[in-house]
């Protein structure tokens, strides 16, 4: 792969080439990326969908909105820091093309703020809601009439494939969603690859899948015009990552590594002198003790060391980056930039904190097993009405539910997959809150 292509700035439907050195500096095509995530409703509706804790009522607790914003901050600043490297290396991508070291923040930074936007209500919990719905639930009434490809979309339901799908999707009167450059799709994409097979190898780019059927053709567009490695021949595609998608999986690494571990802190759930020394070991190379015991309260301390930890993480992410480079761009590198990191002990001493104490909390567990049943009512809710039974086609009550969803437009023209899709996106767009007040409403609760 070659860093000309990667940065490229072509959109959806573009008929000429886009040229950086032509770009508008005071709003360039990247940044413009940014900002048209920042506006879309679907980035919006992450103000009331879990990070950590599910419908939390607390205001310090992270939700999927002020995480992705912090993730993008992070990311920014790893792109910058790589992008000035790259550029000293590859000198021609300034005095020819006009790069700056900033694109490279900007790319990564738009594709941080994007990373969950597919994500649906109640975090991982709701990715297996939607899924087990079609291996076990009702849903699976709908497997034969499905390819394998397009059952497995549904069945290993998958929050990175939602979030392409929302960025590039095609609408009655929108082209291409919101037309993001492709070089900025191609740093989202963390997994590319369509969902068969499913886990074909330990490489980091199998882990997941990030590419439903229904967006097959803009992938493979972006793919090429990008110029990423195709990876296996047959005929489910699977491409090398881009690498900026790297650094906007270091950035989201980093971020719910310190921050959940924070926010477990503050919520009581994780002893604060103990979680302290945790942090202490990840920054002791770098921390100025000092400084440290001048600092009075236990809140003032965690934000020393928060700030401390993410500044060193982001050091070390880009000298991984910069130091594979090579491997990066041949498609031969296939980790996380952490699983190589020095401090890899350290971090995974946090996150097993984490799990144990957080994410397996009794809170979140209650709340998550709510969520589950709340999601698998709507999906049921949503199919019997949009592609009943023969016995059920004239159901009032389905009607009035058609009636209540004016934003979930099911066609005549459409395939059963493509319908389902639809669903499931659709359900996945759901806050927590409104998947609380959708599902009271269908049940009766709300009179």
């Amino acid at each position: 792969m070659n860093w000309e292509q990667l940065l490229s700035l072509k959109r959806f439907g573009d008929k000429n080439k886009r040229l950086r050195k032509e770009q508008n500096e005071t709003r360039l095509g990247f940044e413009v990326d940014y900002d048209r995530i920042i506006f879309s409703s679907a980035f919006r509706s992450l103000q009331d969908k879990t990070q950590v804790i599910p419908l939390s009522k607390t205001d310090f607790v992270h939700t999927r909105l002020t995480h992705s914003l912090e993730v993008s901050v992070v990311g920014r600043s790893l792109g910058r820091l790589a992008g000035q490297k790259i550029l000293e290396k590859h000198p021609h991508l300034k005095t020819i093309h006009g790069y700056q070291m900033n694109d490279f923040g900007a790319i990564v930074a738009a594709a941080a703020l994007a990373h969950d936007i597919g994500n649906p209500p109640f975090g991982h919990s709701g990715e297996k809601a939607i899924g087990e719905y079609f291996s076990l639930g009702n849903g699976a009434r709908f497997k034969e009439q499905l390819s394998p490809e397009e059952y497995q979309d549904l069945v290993k339901f998958e929050g990175n494939a939602n979030g392409f799908r929302i960025l590039t999707e095609t609408r009655p009167g929108i082209q291409g969603g919101i037309r993001l450059s492709y070089a900025t799709l191609g740093a989202f994409i963390k997994y590319p690859k369509e969902s068969l097979p499913h886990k074909p190898t330990k490489n980091i780019g199998d882990k997941k899948f990030g590419i439903f059927q229904s967006e097959k053709a803009i992938f493979e567009e972006v793919a090429e015009e990008l110029g990423l490695i195709k990876i296996r021949n047959d005929k489910n595609v699977a491409f090398a990552r881009h690498p900026l998608a790297f650094l906007v999986e270091a950035a989201d690494d980093i971020c719910y590594t310190i921050i959940d571990f924070e926010d477990g802190i503050n919520l009581g759930l994780i002893n604060e002198e103990f979680a302290l020394e945790y942090l202490i070991n990840l920054v002791r190379n770098s921390i100025n003790t000092s400084k440290y015991h001048s600092l009075t309260s236990t809140a003032d301390r965690l934000s020393y060391l928060r700030a401390l930890a993410i500044n060193t993480l982001i050091t070390e992410a880009v000298e991984l980056f910069l130091v594979n480079e090579e491997a990066i761009l041949k498609g031969e590198f296939h980790e996380a930039l952490f699983d190589k990191s020095s401090y890899e002990a350290q971090i995974k001493d946090i996150i097993k904190i984490s799990v144990e104490n957080i994410y397996q909390s009794e809170e979140v567990i209650d709340k998550e097993i709510a969520g589950y049943k709340m999601l698998s009512y709507l999906l049921d809710t949503y199919t019997k009405a949009l592609l009943p039974e023969p016995a059920y086609v004239d159901s009032n009550f389905n009607k009035l539910v058609l009636q209540s969803i004016p934003k979930l437009q099911v066609l005549e023209e459409d395939s059963v997959y493509e319908s389902l899709m639809k669903i499931c996106s659709y359900t996945a767009s759901l806050t927590d809150g409104i998947t609380v007040a959708s599902f009271n409403k269908y049940r009766g609760y709300n009179i």
